[in-house]
């Protein structure tokens, strides 16, 4: 009967804009819930199928969820670093625990990025989810794979320890004084026959110079480097200097302060680790070509350009003739120092000034502790230390989808996949389609609260109307009925 039809359709009415409403609800409720994707009720007609002649059945309407998951939100700048907002596709991967995940354990998916770091040095959002990510090695080796979740790792900033770079590198900024006095010492090393104060790197060196006693030979000029130890302890050189008799030439050496730091091979005594001579050009500059053409030994570096000490490991067995290893008391392993005499801004000179040192330039620090963390836009988590030493710990992945909107919505602002959602595709942050990751950021609900309260005001009389059939119909019934009577 077309009546009674038309009152199930009045019912499906009720129920349907009642479904919208709910859905309505949920997006206010959530217009400040960070990452919120909104879901509106969609209505779809139902038609009954018409016998000829029967009249007309009302089959009524269906409200099915339609959920925007892939609409994005707006990114509002935020005082955390670890809060993470994405500009563009993809989603956070998180689990519900943070160690021992097996591969049964849940994987989600979110874009609600207000990540803190937890009492055990996870990062965890509001909702209680940790961020997964490729783990970072040492050597800055990354092992990813896009189709494996079981790669991933939950990234923890708080087993990040302190840390200390040796020194690989030292840059030198100085000058000689050209119109130096030649010395007792380096006069007589110039003699045919050496006279009795000739300066001799094996017998009578800078390296064993002591001002209270006389002894040895004093330096023109010298300078000290810094150096750290694989440790982060600090080290100290000497690089001497004494004007030979043969103009632009001066005599070298190298050595540890104290001498006691190293254990040197045949050759080398009182804490050397270098020597010989150093050239100049007739216009200043270090003559890299007269130091390449001095016979073998001759010069300070065979080849200025590739100037290098190799310190031997504290547990390194004993050295040879003209090698040197840390002292067996300092427990730190081997080293190259390489020296830049040539491409600094200076470099080694010798004009005709005071002799000074402009620059020393050294990488290598001591040690230092974990200060701040930082993400970049590329997902990179970056541990950063008091001494001025980064280091790259873990990469956030980010999973695209080929239908995001198919996802399943779960508690806490998460979604899990479905088949209609695809299989997921892990990225870095901007590669393949993924979005930038911005740090310091949060994306905001996609709800827009005019839509949504337009949309309550016509959900409401929709309702209304459906109910408006139902009380229509019942009349209409009664109607009949009372025709009996």
């Amino acid at each position: 009967m077309s009546i009674n039809s038309a009152l199930l359709a009045g019912v499906s009415g009720l129920t349907a804009n009642s479904a919208a409403l709910a859905a309505i609800a949920q997006n206010i409720a959530n217009v400040n819930t960070v990452g919120y994707k909104r879901t509106t009720g969609e209505f779809s007609t139902v038609v009954n199928t018409q016998s000829q002649g029967a009249g007309y059945s009302a089959g009524g309407v269906l409200s099915l969820a339609r959920h925007f998951t892939s609409q994005n939100g707006q990114l509002q700048r935020t005082t955390s670093s670890t809060d993470l907002g994405i500009s563009g596709q993809g989603f956070f991967v998180v689990t519900e625990k943070a160690e021992d995940l097996t591969p049964a354990d849940t994987r989600l998916f979110t874009r609600a990025g207000a990540f803190r770091v937890d009492s055990l040095g996870y990062l965890k959002n509001t909702a209680g989810l940790y961020l997964q990510g490729w783990p970072i090695d040492s050597e800055g080796n990354i092992s990813t794979d896009p189709s494996d979740l079981t790669r991933l790792k939950t990234i923890n900033v708080g087993s990040v320890g302190g840390t200390a770079e040796a020194t690989t590198r030292v840059q030198l900024n100085a000058n000689l004084r050209s119109s130096q006095t030649i010395s007792a010492a380096a006069a007589d090393a110039g003699l045919a026959v050496p006279g009795p104060l000739a300066y001799d790197p094996a017998t009578n060196s800078m390296a064993m110079w002591d001002p209270d006693t006389g002894t040895g030979v004093k330096p023109d000029f010298e300078l000290t480097i810094p150096v750290s130890d694989s440790k982060g302890g600090q080290r100290t050189l000497a690089l001497s200097f004494l004007k030979s008799d043969v103009p632009n030439q001066w005599y070298a050496e190298i050595r540890a302060i104290p001498e006691t730091d190293v254990i040197a091979g045949a050759g080398l005594a009182n804490g050397q680790l270098k020597f010989g001579k150093v050239a100049f050009t007739q216009d200043g500059r270090l003559d890299v070509a007269a130091m390449l053409a001095m016979a073998p030994g001759e010069a300070l570096f065979a080849d200025p350009a590739v100037a290098s000490l190799d310190f031997g490991s504290s547990d390194a067995a004993a050295p040879g003739a003209g090698a040197f290893n840390w002292a067996s008391g300092l427990g730190i392993d081997n080293q190259n120092v390489a020296f830049d005499f040539t491409n600094g801004a200076g470099g080694l000179t010798q004009y005709d000034s005071a002799s000074v040192v402009q620059a020393t330039l050294t990488n290598g620090t001591a040690f230092g502790n974990l200060s701040e963390v930082k993400i970049d836009e590329k997902g990179f988590v970056t541990a950063i230390f008091d001494n001025g030493v980064t280091r790259q710990i873990a990469l956030v992945a980010l999973a695209t989808f080929p239908s995001p909107d198919s996802l399943s919505e779960v508690s806490g602002n998460a979604f899990r996949v479905t088949q209609g959602s695809g299989t997921f595709n892990l990225k870095g942050a901007g590669s393949g389609g993924a979005g930038l990751i911005g740090a310091s950021q949060l994306e905001a609900s996609t709800v827009d609260l005019s839509a949504e309260f337009t949309g309550l005001i016509t959900t409401q009389r929709a309702y209304s109307a459906s109910s408006k059939i139902i009380t229509t119909a019942d009349e209409m019934l009664a109607e009949l009925i009372s025709i009996k009577r």
